[in-house]
């Protein structure tokens, strides 16, 4: 596929480069991306790295003071919100590197999905009934699990993907596609990384090529 195409890549491991699983699997995908989108464009978001606040009283009533009306203060504090949800307007597809932490997904990633998940701005109420706003889009989720949770004996307790489905389908991203990276923890035991990572590498190299 070739065209103007924007991707927005979204990092949340706490780990550097070199150590992290869910980053290399990131870093593979906007490489095989950019071999087939050459006019595109990449944002990156880091997660780890963009110091975001939890959401206050101060912030909830900001969010829902209209926009006309909202003071300098308030202004502010919607700022960093504000410039996320710019990220995923213009972006057309997403690629979210996701280390699973207790089974579920890590904090800095739940601090970006209660900055982005705004009514009026990523979502509406139409006659009650929640409409996601970002249509269109797609989004690829690669999980990165030190154990294997994405089926057999252990998958009730994978959180990570059915949490991530509901919340992008909330929004209106409904096209999402999830690669694996299962049994991480091996490394300890002495397993090659590339190793571990070459069923998801692989998986990632058709995905992007089949899109």
């Amino acid at each position: 596929m070739n065209g103007k195409t924007t991707l927005l890549r979204i990092d949340s491991s706490p780990l550097s480069n070199g150590s992290s699983f869910s980053r290399r699997l990131t870093e593979a995908f906007v490489s095989e991306w950019r071999n087939s989108h050459p006019d595109g464009d990449v944002i990156t978001r880091d997660l780890g790295a963009a110091e975001l606040s939890p959401v206050t009283a101060a912030w909830i009533q900001a969010s829902y003071t209209p926009e006309p009306s909202r003071t300098a203060d308030q202004k502010e504090l919607l700022q960093r919100s504000d410039e996320l949800i710019a990220e995923l307007q213009k972006a057309d597809e997403y690629v979210l590197g996701v280390p699973m932490h207790n089974f579920s997904i890590p904090s800095v990633l739940k601090l970006w999905i209660d900055q982005v998940a705004r009514a009026g701005k990523t979502f509406s109420y139409e006659g009650g009934a929640p409409k996601g706003l970002l249509t269109g889009k797609k989004a690829t989720l690669l999980i990165a699990t030190g154990g294997v949770y994405e089926d057999g004996p252990a998958a009730a307790m994978n959180f990570v993907e059915p949490y991530l489905r509901s919340v992008l389908g909330f929004i209106g991203i409904t096209d999402v596609r999830v690669i694996y990276a299962s049994g991480t923890g091996q490394v300890r035991a002495g397993v090659d990384r590339e190793t571990i990572l070459k069923p998801a590498l692989d998986s990632i190299r058709a995905s992007v090529k089949a899109a």
